[in-house]
């Protein structure tokens, strides 16, 4: 059964990271810049969608490049070691708040700290330099401090999660269903276990969108807007 909602290819987004990195490193520490967004989903939910018709739409209305960030991206980089590097010792300063975090983490965070401390640098240094849309990967939760990120989660009945995931995947329903729970679960499990934290708490979020009510588009315009006004 497939476990990926098919992310956007990742080869196409590593010159824009290029880009947010090589701006990241002119910043001061703790300096904050442009703005960046979050989108955090209930499993089934269409971020993908959203985030290609919001990187379209901020794009167009900043007339500067964005990077759309997922796990597949982040972990691409971290397994190049010439830019795992840049990221752990060539960027200035490790932000205070970040060390902070680290500290209050679970036990199960600290038996695999070198690669997610990496993946949280790598989410902590696009974040402070903007201009980056994340999806999933705790990114709202990692980035909670930071006064120039937004962010948003988005949620759906069953039914059209079950129908949103058949389509996409081409997979028969009670499949799909199936994926749902498992992929959910494990959701739930790695951000409770890594993170400490409960992602479904909608105190985390600037908005809470119902992906079954509201269309892509109008989801990412209602995003922008919020963003850049």
């Amino acid at each position: 059964m497939p476990v990926n909602v098919l992310p956007p290819s990742v080869e196409q987004r590593m010159g824009a990271f290029n880009e947010v990195m090589r701006r990241a490193r002119l910043l001061k520490p703790d300096t904050l810049s442009k703005p960046t967004i979050t989108i955090s989903r209930e499993f089934g939910c269409e971020a993908f969608p959203v985030a290609e018709e919001l990187l379209r739409l901020v794009q167009e209305r900043t007339g500067e490049q964005w990077v759309l960030v997922d796990k597949s991206l982040l972990t691409a980089v971290a397994k190049d070691h010439r830019l795992a590097e840049e990221i752990l010792h060539g960027l200035g300063q490790k932000p205070v708040w970040l060390d902070e975090m680290f500290a209050t983490l679970s036990p199960g965070w600290k038996s695999q700290a070198s690669y997610y401390e990496l993946i949280c640098n790598e989410v902590a240094t696009l974040a402070m330099a903007g201009n980056a849309i994340f999806v999933g990967g705790g990114a709202a939760i990692i980035t909670k401090l930071l006064k120039n990120c937004s962010h948003f989660r988005l949620v759906a009945d069953v039914e059209f999660k079950i129908r949103s995931i058949a389509r996409r995947l081409d997979i028969p329903r009670q499949d799909a269903e199936l994926l749902i729970v498992e992929k959910q679960k494990e959701r739930d499990r790695i951000i409770r276990t890594l993170l400490d934290a409960d992602h479904h708490d909608p105190l985390h979020y600037h908005l809470l969108i119902n992906n079954g009510k509201v269309k892509n588009l109008r989801i990412a315009r209602t995003i922008a807007d919020f963003v850049l006004s």
